[in-house]
């Protein structure tokens, strides 16, 4: 399995905003073939240790089947359209991904 981890921090972080971008992830994002979990969320404010990243808005979390499932998503209808719809509000996009490692 693959986790799928993005961070976005928006030129406009109102409210508005923020929730105009959930809406759009759960509109196109999470009923892809091969994508076995999706979430979304704000960055929770109360979190502010020393280690806590704060510099993003709205955070997305998609757990892949496979890598090639993964490899599919980057290039499907529902994911470009997500990014055609919301790009002119990203001020900055990270992505974390890895692979799931099973115990000993």
């Amino acid at each position: 399995m693959l986790a799928h981890n993005v961070y976005f921090t928006l030129n406009d972080n109102s409210d508005e905003a923020c929730q105009a971008l959930i809406d759009s992830c759960y509109k196109h994002l999470f009923a892809e073939p091969g994508v076995r979990f999706g979430t979304v969320g704000l960055r929770t404010p109360s979190l502010c240790r020393p280690v806590n990243d704060a510099d993003f808005e709205v955070a997305l979390l998609l757990l892949f089947e496979s890598l090639e499932d993964h490899d599919r998503y980057q290039t499907c209808e529902n994911h470009l359209a997500f990014i055609a719809e919301n790009q002119a509000n990203f001020k900055a996009v990270r992505v974390f991904d890895f692979d799931q490692v099973k115990s000993g």
